[in-house]
């Protein structure tokens, strides 16, 4: 597919920070004007973006748009990950900060002890992919409860899938015939809003329960096991997942798209018990147990003092906004939600 060619291309760069020259012009055609001027118009000046290695891929997409129109602004495009990010821009070091989740309230307490104020803008949704080797015939189906005894802050140590058949029947999996093969992880490290957002969703429900037993503390509560190969580097990540017959890891959906062929999803058991595939359509309705929001966040110092940052953000609320989603993979907002996008942003 042509998107995924596209995407490709994007994410053989993902690792590195991307300096891009580009601006707006007097087309108007690209979409609904916003933020108070157009998007297009002569424009100027440095553009500072940071944050979520799943999100790059979108900003980059539309930076890319923006360069098409005008040569005369510089933006970069890095993608350290969320957390990286989020202490980058409530330093006031960057302009823009994407994100794979909402703001903790640590950060924003860091930014509001800094006199950083800023838009939150939605732009689109992920299914975080938990995935194995196409090699590995063993596994197509796993419960969070599952999932927890894999990769949880109890598993540590845990060499072989089958090592976690106990703590799996201990809390209450329907998984617990898991087979005596090797155990290889690769996933995002602590500094990336896959990590945060995957602990959220398939460790914490069942890591509640176990603090409430006695059985691990509250920070435990907040982590995966510690003894895995972590990357913020995506295409790190599917490497290590590829890289071993019965491996486990897990990435962002646009990455599994995209290297479909080197991966094999596994399927999450949603509470009725049903196996879900991570699908466009899945992600978009909910139905896919780890579907989560993106997001970028906007200065509003930067809106003030830097027109450029503004001109930016009026053309990715355009339809550029959306194709870019689309084309790095991920599952565009419905019409509904990104019209509440645009009226925040008009807000401002």
């Amino acid at each position: 597919m042509r998107s995924q060619r596209r995407f490709l291309k994007i994410a053989a760069v993902a690792a590195i920070p991307a300096l891009i020259a580009v601006g707006c012009s007097d087309d108007d055609e690209e979409g609904t004007s916003t933020g108070g001027t157009s998007a297009g118009g002569s424009a100027s000046g440095e553009v500072v973006i940071s944050g979520s290695s799943t999100v790059q891929p979108i900003t980059s997409l539309v930076a890319e748009g923006f360069k098409a129109e005008n040569p005369d602004v510089g933006i970069s495009v890095d993608g350290p990950g969320t957390g990286d990010g989020f202490e980058l821009f409530c330093a006031g070091e960057t302009d823009i900060s994407n994100a794979s989740r909402p703001i903790k309230d640590e950060e924003a307490q860091a930014c509001a002890d800094a006199g950083i104020e800023y838009v939150e803008l939605k732009v689109g949704i992920d299914g975080i992919t938990v995935a194995t080797s196409p090699a590995n015939e063993a596994i197509e189906c796993l419960d969070e409860q599952a999932i927890y005894a894999i990769v949880g802050p109890e598993s540590t140590g845990f060499d072989t899938w089958a090592a976690a058949n106990e703590l799996a029947a201990e809390v209450g999996s329907e998984y617990t015939d898991l087979p005596d093969a090797p155990l290889t992880i690769t996933g995002p490290g602590e500094e990336s809003g896959t990590y945060d957002t995957f602990v959220e969703l398939a460790i914490t429900p069942t890591a509640e329960t176990r603090v409430e037993e006695g059985k691990i503390s509250e920070d435990e509560a907040e982590s995966t096991r510690p003894d895995y190969q972590s990357s913020p580097n995506d295409n790190v990540i599917v490497q290590g997942i590829e890289g071993s017959d019965t491996s486990f890891g897990w990435v962002g959906y646009a990455f599994y798209k995209a290297e479909a062929e080197r991966m094999k999803a596994i399927a999450v058991a949603g509470e009725d018990g049903t196996c879900v595939e991570p699908t466009d359509e899945t992600i978009a309705s909910g139905e896919y147990p780890l579907a989560r929001d993106l997001f970028i966040y906007v200065s509003k110092a930067s809106i003030a003092e830097n027109p450029s940052v503004q001109a930016f953000v009026d053309f990715y609320m355009t339809d550029a906004g959306t194709q870019a989603v689309a084309d790095a993979g991920y599952v565009q907002l419905t019409d509904e939600d990104w019209q509440a996008t645009v009226d925040a942003w008009n807000a401002v």
